[in-house]
């Protein structure tokens, strides 16, 4: 499934084609999808397709296509604060991203049927918060895995804000996955060979809206072969933030507010200087003439050999001056970027142990 878009040679690359397309028609979305690189979610031996617009699969591990996930996360309408709730949630990528949009305070939960693949999932979510540029520019919804049948969720379990579904959903199961959800919330899933996105509007109100066609596999039926009895399948409870928790919360915002106070301080006095680019060559063109006559319109082109020359000579005149205006200034490479809220919190006047914390015992 996928191939709607141009392969990327990175991940942003990728983010470009899949905005050019318009899967991906949102800021929050964007930035969520530049933050988590798709590669670092696949096999080495594998990584060279990570930028293609195609699901992959190798054993139990599987991620959809990009294209995909990009029309899951702009039907979900993801906001700070929500719970989320992910269906087969694989090896988390989709996961992690949802979790950069609802922050510190929404709840990021997922059940996957494969013990193996959960571990990969941990596996992934622990390299991406100690290793990743982009996880200090957020305050991260951190996911957590509980492994079993997906069909077979505790009735007593809370509802949800957002809900998906990363397998084919049967018709029998669609009032199942409705009543995961909230009034207000919104479900998104496989539904008969249609990505669907359905709206709880009220407690026994529904909005229903087709997305795009798609191939998924679909759930794995429970099998009580063994005991006869349903192995329910309990969610993580809500965990209240500590008060330790809540102040590094407050202290790194507040940190990354002066950051930008500051920052916007330095670009309004003019102190830091723009980045400098290539300019553009311009051609010139011949003028076209349009005449009104009589509510008649008549366009022609007036030119004669001796305009033709003076253009071309103008033209080459131009070009030749370009060039060397750009041989003269060579071509400004991006610096690499500076964490700034870490290089901020490691020249506070705190104990080296607090300083960590802050950082959340994050790799350089």
């Amino acid at each position: 499934m996928g191939g709607a878009v141009s392969a990327g040679e990175d991940n942003d690359e990728l983010i470009d084609n899949l905005k050019e397309a318009q899967y991906i028609r949102t800021e929050l979305v964007e930035q969520a999808f530049r933050a988590v690189d798709r590669a670092d979610y696949y096999l080495e031996e594998f990584k060279d397709n990570a930028y293609k617009d195609l699901a992959w699969k190798h054993g139990n591990i599987h991620l959809s296509a990009p294209c995909i996930y990009s029309e899951v996360m702009e039907a979900l309408d993801l906001q700070p604060g929500l719970s989320f709730l992910n269906l087969g949630s694989g090896t988390g990528y989709l996961s992690s991203m949802v979790g950069l949009i609802l922050g510190p305070f929404g709840v990021n939960h997922g059940v996957e049927l494969h013990s193996d693949v959960i571990e990969y999932a941990k596996q992934k979510l622990d390299f991406f918060i100690r290793t990743s540029d982009s996880f200090d520019k957020f305050e991260f919804c951190e996911p957590s895995f509980v492994t079993g049948n997906c069909l077979e969720i505790s009735p007593d379990c809370s509802q949800y804000d957002r809900v998906y579904c990363g397998a084919g959903v049967q018709k029998e199961h669609e009032d199942y996955m409705k009543n995961l959800l909230k009034v207000g919330g919104i479900l998104v899933m496989p539904l008969e060979e249609k990505l669907t996105k359905i709206t709880r509007t009220g407690p026994l109100a529904w909005e229903t809206k087709k997305i795009l066609a798609v191939s998924f596999a679909p759930l794995i039926q429970p099998n009580h072969a063994d005991s006869g009895k349903s192995k329910l399948v309990h969610l993580p409870p809500v965990m209240v933030r500590t008060l330790q928790d809540l102040a590094r919360i407050a202290i790194r915002s507040t940190i990354k507010k002066l950051i930008h106070q500051e920052t916007a301080g330095r670009n309004s006095n003019g102190l830091r200087n723009p980045p400098r680019f290539k300019r553009r060559r311009i051609r010139r063109r011949r003028m076209e003439t349009i005449v009104f006559l009589d509510k008649e319109v008549f366009a022609s082109r007036i030119s004669n050999p001796s305009d033709d020359n003076n253009c071309e000579e103008l033209e080459e005149e131009e070009e030749s001056k370009l060039e060397e205006v750009e041989k003269a200034v060579p071509e400004l490479k991006p610096e690499p970027p500076i964490n700034v809220l870490r290089e901020k919190v490691l020249s506070l006047p705190l104990p080296d142990p607090l300083k960590y914390y802050l950082l959340y015992y994050r790799e350089k």
